[in-house]
């Protein structure tokens, strides 16, 4: 057995730490990357919009005019909201899959 009780020798150890300070480089700019990013989706057939960016930021609200209805406000709100979970599912998504591409699909407790 090698020095500190690891086959090879403290070379797979220094591998290892180099992999692992490039992968968490990685994460960070795929983060950055991800936070920047925009992300829209509609509801009730487009009549409603919006857009999040990656830290789940609402940065865009589009609402058709003929969504407007003064006698049905509470389906109005409902549109928005399901629009907003949607864009903000989709930015979920991204940051699983990128995160997916960094880590070879291991699964890393605390990360997105």
């Amino acid at each position: 057995m090698a020095r500190g009780g690891f086959p090879g020798g403290g070379m797979n150890m220094n591998n290892m730490m180099k992999q692992a300070q490039r992968m968490q480089q990685d994460m960070l700019r795929m983060q950055q990357e991800l936070e920047e990013q925009e992300y829209t989706a509609s509801a009730g057939g487009g009549v409603v919009e919006a857009t999040v960016t990656g830290k789940n930021r609402v940065t865009a609200i589009k609402i058709n005019p003929e969504a407007v209805d003064p006698d049905d406000v509470e389906m109005l709100e409902d549109l928005i909201v399901a629009a907003i979970g949607e864009a903000m599912n989709q930015a979920e998504t991204a940051a699983a899959d990128q995160m997916k591409k960094i880590t070879g699909g291991m699964n890393i407790p605390g990360l997105f």
